[in-house]
């Protein structure tokens, strides 16, 4: 598992740093109905506002390295930091899930069928 400096990463980047062999975990840190509209396969979600409002991490992304995104980036370093302040390892996604989508990257809405990022 390779362990995550604090700042901020490429969609590339965090793709690779989200492929089992690296072990982070992708963290959408969007509301619920941008979460349901499109989001990256395999990524757990808790929104911005809850994290800022102390939610615990969910059972999934405890104690793993965590690659934060969401629609363009900037809550997605707000995010980071939160993290970050808390002791996770943390890095945000420059773009988000904008470039995600963009890099041809999939995209997947909340029944698994294809995704559109809202």
């Amino acid at each position: 598992m390779r362990t995550l400096r604090p700042g901020r990463v490429t969609v590339q980047e965090a793709a690779r740093l989200v492929a089992p062999a690296d072990g982070a975990v992708l963290l959408d840190v969007r509301e619920t109905p941008e979460w349901r509209a499109g989001h990256a396969p395999g990524a757990v979600h808790l929104p911005l506002s809850a994290l800022a409002a102390g939610a615990a991490l969910p059972d999934d992304a405890q104690a793993r390295p965590l690659v934060v995104v969401c629609r363009s980036g900037n809550r997605s370093q707000r995010a980071a930091e939160v993290l970050a302040a808390r002791g996770a390892p943390a890095v945000d996604v420059i773009g988000g899930m904008r470039d995600w989508a963009a890099a041809g990257f999939p995209v997947v809405d909340a029944h698994g069928g294809n995704g559109t990022v809202a």
